[in-house]
Formats: C-alpha cells, sequence, structure tokens
C-alpha cells in the first residue's frame, strides 16, 4: 500500500513546475519583450536624427537639432539659443508640416442668434 502511494504523488510534483514554466512564457510575451520592440525603435529613432529636425525631449521641450554628435544633442530652442541634451533625452522627432497647406477653419463666418 505504501508503495503505491508514492508512486502517485511523483506525477502531482510535475505540474507545479509546468505552471512555474507557463507563467514566465506568459511573463515573457506580455512585459519583456513588447518593452525590447519599444527599445529597439527609439534607438532606431534616436540613431535617424539630423539637423534640421524638430524634436521633443523627454520634459517636453521642442527644438531643432543644429547639431549631433555620438552622446549629444545641440538643440535650437528658440532663435540663437542653443541647448545640448543627451541623446537618450530626445522622445520623438516632431513630423514636418507642409507650409503651403492652410488648414480651413471651423468656424462659421456668421454666428446664428436667437431671435
Amino acid at each position: 500500500m505504501i508503495l503505491a502511494q508514492d508512486g502517485g504523488a511523483g506525477g502531482a510534483s510535475f505540474m507545479p513546475i509546468l505552471m512555474i514554466g507557463l507563467l514566465f512564457g506568459v511573463m515573457y510575451f506580455m512585459m519583456i519583450r513588447p518593452q525590447q520592440k519599444r527599445r529597439k525603435e527609439a534607438e532606431q529613432m534616436q540613431s535617424s536624427i539630423g539637423p534640421g529636425d524638430e524634436v521633443v525631449t523627454i520634459g517636453g521641450l521642442y527644438g531643432t537639432v543644429a547639431s549631433i554628435d555620438d552622446e549629444t544633442v545641440m538643440l535650437e530652442v528658440s532663435p540663437g539659443v542653443l541647448a545640448r541634451y543627451a541623446r537618450p533625452a530626445i522622445a520623438r522627432v516632431v513630423p514636418k508640416t507642409d507650409d503651403t497647406m492652410v488648414a480651413e477653419s471651423t468656424v462659421p463666418d456668421e454666428v446664428p442668434t436667437k431671435d
């Protein structure tokens, strides 16, 4: 009788190991892999910027890239005002807008009044 019970307990110890492995697999695909993808996209964006690009820093400062080297970026935040930032401090590149296109106003010419 005792030997029969020991054999049954060995099969039950496989289940917790399987659950732990499944938990690590889910955490990898839900947390680690997306974070690695975002980091890779940020590094690619930071390596593609060049002079003349308008960027936003992680602090929310808008500026135009004046010069760039391996570790730093010089931003022109106002005409004649340069600020030096670390390259990873660039959050995103602002898309260039076409100055020849004029946005149509959504405000009507006349405001209706109640009589």
